[in-house]
């Protein structure tokens, strides 16, 4: 049922959705957490009065500020490329995957883009209470507006609180408060912005870390350090505790995206966690091929994270592929053949409707809300098709699971040597400080990888392929527009990347308050 799809077509627009989504990200994270340090800084500022935290608010402020009106921009084209690219996806669930956004246009980018002009031009024109209360409203409008974002992917990886629509051939939002706290979009949500926590500390620390070095404003450095440090622990380990919550999540509804994410060919019961390991290249889906070269295993932890069972069976690639009977795992290939059923059903449906043929419509009716759940598997014909390309997964999610733990050591470290007040004795560490930041992106983008890439070939979990979401272009078109965003984001991120080191050379203004220290 795939002969009429343009593969091309389909992976010329998933690369430049993701191209832009990578684009975006760079941006983004800042975005979030920096807001909140900022409110923190402000906060001390009108309790005591210093001019050194009015002048540290002011300069984290003039960093956030250059960073967000660049990444308004990649937000914008990301959202318009649903219409551009992939209309068939946007006509197909538009009354779910759109309320959310719209939530987040007239609700959230509304609320942090009107205060925003308070925390920046309020100063001298507002109350130092109001000011503050602007600054507060910004971290949480941000926040708020990353909220309905991840609710309309959270509803990508779990499509609940809908009905399909025989007559339309839509899906209708029946339940607003299920798609809103679905287990999957609360912990997606929650998991990305402290990502985006603890990117923003990383940032923090490292500018700090390098006035540090260069013995620059070495107080005002100091003073930034410890909010990024104290803010960076506690965010981190918030990361890894949303990271056991979202795993867990994976293993009950996206058990493919589990099993590539630890390289499990064959399901086990109280499966070990894979700490450590290197996937064997000639490994395939069904052959007798060992998993691993090399491998360091934490015994039934995997089972206890994705089930909270030691003995848990935790499923593999091939179980999901040819099935399970003993746990009553359905091979593939029947949930393929329902899906065909489904599909021809909704054709029947249409035709009798047309035909006026009452008992028909009703009976392909009953046969379509029979098999609706397999509906997207009725596209595929090769049951292997159904699994992401393992590697990719499996080094993506050990990457930023251990990248996870190297930041709560980082910034533990960080806030013992300030608090003994022997920072300055170690710039070795100031200069592993200063390159730990760019570590934040990867992990982060190792993540995303293993979000969205991991539930291919899926745009809908179980109820629509990637390849059939697209709209009907050229794919020149879309390769001629890819490489004009590629080049006009990567001029906008070198743009960027120089007003920033721009501004951090200048360093904080000093005209009121004293000079550099």
């Amino acid at each position: 049922m795939t002969e009429h799809i343009d593969i091309s077509l389909v992976n010329w627009s998933r690369a430049q959705f993701a191209m832009t989504a990578f684009y975006h990200w760079f941006f983004i994270p800042i975005t979030i957490g920096l807001t909140y340090m900022i409110a923190i800084m402000n906060t001390i500022y009108v309790k005591t009065d210093s001019e050194l935290w009015k002048r540290m608010t002011k300069f984290w402020m003039t960093l956030f500020g250059i960073n967000f009106a660049i990444g308004v921009a990649t937000g914008i084209i990301m959202e318009f490329e649903f219409g551009t690219n992939w209309s068939y996806y946007s006509w197909f669930v538009g009354d779910i995957f759109g309320a959310p956004l719209a939530i987040e246009g007239i609700l959230a980018f509304f609320l942090e883009s009107t205060f925003i002009a308070v925390m920046f031009f309020g100063w001298q024109r507002v109350s130092k209470k109001f000011h503050l209360l602007s600054t507060w409203l910004v971290a949480f409008g941000a926040s708020l507006s990353a909220l309905w974002i991840l609710v309309a992917n959270g509803w990508m990886q779990d499509p609940v609180g809908t009905s399909f629509n025989l007559d339309t051939a839509r899906n209708e939002m029946n339940n607003f408060w299920a798609v809103l706290f679905s287990p999957i979009a609360i912990n997606k949500f929650l998991h990305t912005i402290s990502t985006g926590f603890v990117i923003s500390s990383l940032f923090v620390v490292a500018v700090s870390s390098w006035y540090l070095i260069k013995k620059r404003d070495v107080v005002f450095a100091k003073k930034s350090m410890l909010v990024g440090a104290v803010f960076g622990l506690t965010t981190s380990l918030f990361l890894a505790f949303t990271g056991d919550g979202s795993a867990y999540w994976v293993a009950q509804k996206q058990p493919v995206k589990l099993a590539a994410m630890e390289g499990l060919y064959d399901g086990k019961e109280g499966a070990g966690l894979v700490a450590l390991g290197i996937l064997n290249p000639q490994k395939e889906i069904g052959d007798k091929e060992r998993e691993f070269l090399f491998k360091i295993e934490i015994p039934k932890l995997l089972a206890i994270l994705a089930y909270r069972s030691q003995d848990a069976f935790v499923p593999g690639v091939n179980d999901l592929v040819y099935g399970n009977e003993k746990y009553n795992i359905e091979a593939a290939v029947q949930k393929i053949e329902k899906g065909k059923l489904a599909l021809q059903a909704l054709f029947n449906y249409k035709k009798a409707l047309k035909e006026g043929n009452t008992l028909l419509a009703e009976q392909s009716e009953q046969i379509f809300r029979t098999y609706y759940k397999y509906m997207g598997y009725g596209y595929f014909n090769n049951p292997k098709d159904i699994i992401p390309f393992v590697p990719l997964i499996f080094y993506s999610f050990h990457i930023m699971v251990m990248l996870g733990f190297y930041f709560i050591a980082f910034f533990a470290c960080v806030l013992f040597l300030l608090l003994r007040d022997k920072i300055l004795n170690y710039k070795w560490f100031l200069r592993v400080a200063v390159l730990s930041f760019p570590l934040g992106y990867l992990a982060s983008q190792a993540g995303w990888i293993v979000a969205e890439v991991g539930r291919q070939p899926w745009v809908i979990q179980d109820l629509m392929p990637t390849m059939v979401a697209t709209s009907h272009l050229q794919t020149s078109a879309v390769m001629i527009t890819f490489f004009l965003f590629v080049a006009l984001f990567t001029a906008l991120l070198i743009a960027e990347i120089k007003i920033m080191l721009t501004q951090i050379k200048k360093g904080p203004d000093t005209t009121k308050g004293g000079s550099h220290v």
